[in-house]
């Protein structure tokens, strides 16, 4: 799978994530506790924490293991989200975030639609799916309007530090071909 270094929406622009966007990431939703609640990470004490994980990111899409876009809003260019897909063989998990100040606006539908699309294309990809906490009903909302169904309860599947300290029961939610 190489999946596009750059896709666009109507509204946005998905592309591969520099060393620069650090800072826009930090203070627009890595440190914010509300954005990383359900999140499998903590929120990020420091810019130079931020600068790890894009670096991380960046090694990962090189060595095709994962491959992480950057949200960007059409005219703007400032970094609102992240949204990463994680190959697996047949299948492709993905999973994202949003700066708070963009919920409730359909961004991330509009980014999970168009990646859902390009991956069931390709000859290889024959399941797309995405998890979230069980309390987390907006993350659920997202995966429906992107044309997800929920398969059902993960029970004790992810970790969520940011609630509790033992692992978390998560809906699953997939699209097959």
């Amino acid at each position: 799978m190489k999946p596009p270094e750059q896709i666009e929406t109507e509204r946005l622009i998905l592309r591969r994530p520099r060393i620069d966007d650090a800072p826009a990431i930090f203070e627009n939703y890595a440190q914010d506790a509300e954005v990383t609640r359900y999140m499998t990470w903590r929120p990020n004490k420091d810019l130079e924490e931020t600068y790890h994980h894009i670096e991380q990111t960046i090694k990962l899409w090189d060595e095709g293991k994962a491959y992480s876009y950057a949200i960007t809003l059409k005219g703007s260019g400032s970094v609102i989200g992240m949204i990463a897909l994680h190959p697996d063989v047949y299948k492709v998990a993905i999973g994202y975030v949003l700066a708070r100040p963009h919920w409730g606006k359909g961004y991330i539908s509009e980014a999970v639609r168009v990646l859902v699309d390009w991956l069931l294309k390709q000859p290889n990809i024959y399941r797309v799916f995405a998890t979230c906490d069980v309390e987390n009903s907006a993350s659920a909302r997202v995966m429906e309007k992107a044309g997800m169904t929920r398969e059902g309860i993960l029970r004790r599947y992810a970790m969520h530090p940011n609630i509790s300290s033992e692992p978390r029961d998560s809906y699953i939610y997939a699209v097959v071909k």
